[in-house]
């Protein structure tokens, strides 16, 4: 009954029991896989599992482990030991997320349960992905989420063995992350004098030491972040912080305090590209992983059309027309975070095969850009964007109105051959409290997460597990609508 489906698991004869003298022992390379389990199982268990070198839980590094790839694991467990093995860090990772998930739904809570008998089922388990990309989009721009709140969804998602987070670090209402080169981005950027008219001042920054902190405890759980600098358009708490990379060096904007598109967005001289360059290496060194994500989606060309400095650069450049700035600004970027050794990501193509796109608007553009050369990961709206409500219940809390997402649009979301994977995104115009961001998160991403891990996924068969894996989505205290903890069927009507 585990959520992803594991792509082979037999049970077997005996129960292997945790206690007080259970031990681990960890092979070069797995010790920090053995820390993992006891961080994960010692609040409710009260288990020491120290490290020993006759430990009947063993974990191992083993490279000549084939056909799992660079995320998968195999488990035995019976009445006499546990062992995992795995070729990678992370592959240990999502081990022992299985290992959390087969003893009892209780072991997964925050408080003591003394008195409880601590054991293993039998089993004899072989798992990897169907999909390397399985990743969920946050939005600290619009509500700012403190990092406790960030580090707390990281450990949801690997609970699931989602293997991405996308980091959606800045907008026209919000800038989070601190560039030391241009501080004004966090003093004056991430701030704003009210939210659509509640007077109410909004805003808050991450310190790099937070942010790269951040890194590493997602690295340990098999995480990775993606950070998002979204660039040349949703700009305006930059514009607002330095006016002079606008395309009107002489205006003064506020951070916007409404949702939508503003029209304000960067200009297109030479200090703008300096800045953006500034940033992108900041980012770089404070996010380790391969891919960056520049944005590049509603960017509106009215003020380059009008703006002196736009149009010299269209001449300079030998563009077409305004118009072609966006695509040409995207690929100098581009161009720098290829310099850096990073892959860089865009929300659609650019025309530069090097960027991965993520097609929102339209499934259908995903085979465009597979033809065009790109590698792609699928976030089509319609069945991705969890900010829409998951039912029409009435007593739903507030969502992105105009369409329903349930868990049954997640789970068959298109993914055509060739694509690396799928995310999920949860934009935060309506969703100002961790509370509501769980609330709309869950149970949609186990959804997500089975359909991109499991190699046949079933939709009944999820439906079927999910009654057991509500239970634990209560222990690890997610909120879940009524209807769903009463009847451990977290699935909205379809």
């Amino acid at each position: 009954m585990i959520v992803p489906r594991p792509t082979r698991l037999i049970r077997r004869h005996g129960r292997f029991t945790l206690d007080h003298h259970t031990a681990i022992r960890a092979t070069p390379g797995a010790e920090a896989a053995a820390r993992l389990l006891r961080t994960l199982l010692r609040p409710a268990t009260g288990l020491p599992l120290p490290t020993h070198h006759d430990g009947r839980v063993v974990f191992a590094l083993d490279d000549r482990l084939v056909g799992l790839g660079d995320e998968g694991y195999a488990l035995t467990a019976n009445e006499h030991a546990v062992v995992l093995r795995a070729a990678t860090r992370h592959g240990l990772a999502h081990g022992v997320q299985t290992i959390r998930q087969l003893v009892t739904p209780t072991a997964l809570g925050p408080r003591p349960a003394p008195g409880t008998h601590w054991t293993l089922p039998g089993v004899d388990v072989r798992d990897a992905p169907r999909l390397p990309w399985r990743g969920v989009l946050l939005d600290v721009a619009r509500h700012f989420h403190p990092i406790a709140v960030v580090r707390r969804f990281v450990d949801l998602m690997a609970v699931h063995k989602l293997n991405v987070l996308h980091l959606h670090l800045t907008d026209d209402q919000g800038w989070r992350m601190p560039v030391p080169r241009h501080p004004r981005l966090t003093s004056v950027g991430a701030w704003r004098a009210e939210t659509t008219g509640d007077g109410i001042p909004h805003g808050g920054s991450y310190t790099r030491a937070e942010l790269t902190d951040l890194v590493s405890y997602a690295d340990e759980r098999g995480v990775r972040v993606m950070p998002e600098i979204d660039l040349p358009g949703h700009a305006r708490a930059a514009l607002a912080a330095y006016p002079h990379l606008g395309n009107f060096p002489r205006r003064r904007q506020p951070v916007w305090t409404r949702w939508g598109i503003s029209d304000a967005v960067l200009g297109m001289h030479d200090h703008t590209l300096e800045f953006c360059r500034d940033v992108l290496d900041e980012v770089v060194d404070v996010f380790p992983g391969r891919h960056v994500h520049i944005g590049g989606d509603e960017c509106p060309t009215t003020e380059w059309e009008s703006s002196p400095s736009a149009l010299r650069r269209v001449r300079r450049e030998g563009l077409a027309g305004p118009h072609e700035l966006h695509g040409w600004f995207l690929r100098t970027l581009a161009d720098h975070l290829a310099e850096r050794g990073r892959t860089p990501v865009s929300w659609e193509p650019i025309g530069d095969p090097r960027t991965v796109t993520m097609p929102w608007r339209d499934a259908a553009d995903a085979r465009a850009a597979l033809d065009l050369g790109h590698d792609v990961v699928m976030a089509p709206h319609r069945s991705t964007y969890l900010d829409y409500p998951p039912t029409d219940d009435p007593a739903e809390p507030p969502g992105q109105p105009g369409l329903v997402v349930t868990a049954h649009d997640v789970y068959h979301l298109p993914l055509p051959d060739g694509v690396l994977g799928a995310q999920c995104a949860l934009w935060t115009e309506y969703v100002p409290t961790a509370h509501h961001l769980e609330r709309l998160a869950y149970p949609r991403l186990a959804a997500l997460a089975d359909t991109l891990w499991a190699q046949h996924p079933s939709w009944t068969d999820f439906t079927e597990r999910m009654r057991t894996h509500t239970g634990r989505l209560s222990a690890l205290s997610v909120p879940l609508s009524r209807k769903e903890d009463d009847a451990r069927s977290p699935v909205p009507p379809c």
